[in-house]
């Protein structure tokens, strides 16, 4: 977990998200809006549900139980891809995350 959190600090910073530490895991939020979390289970994306559809076409990724615009990310090994990958859907999940109330399912909105 570590290497995956360093990561979604560093994207947090540069997006101005908040952090916040509940229990084992760390929240990330944008305008009062929860856009990703990480944790014991590994990082929870916010990515609207198509693009969280499309998104467990890849590798180390599973449904999330928050619903189905959340995909969990737990690489085995936080490589160049992971970390691509980490910082591409946290910062989709920041502009979902800011997206008008009617807009927030899709990026396109």
């Amino acid at each position: 977990m570590s290497e995956l959190l360093t990561i979604l600090d560093a994207a947090a910073l540069a997006a101005v998200a908040a952090r916040h530490v509940r229990g084992e895991s760390v929240d990330f939020e944008v305008a009062g809006v929860l856009v990703a979390s990480i944790g014991p289970a590994g990082a929870e994306f916010r990515l609207g549900p198509e693009i969280a559809e499309a998104a467990l076409g890849t590798p180390d990724t599973q449904p999330s139980a928050r619903g189905p615009g959340w995909v969990v990310f737990r690489p085995r090994v936080t490589d160049r891809f992971a970390k691509d990958r980490a910082e591409a859907w946290f910062g989709l999940a920041v502009r979902i995350g800011v997206a008008p109330s009617g807009s927030r399912s899709s990026p396109a909105g």
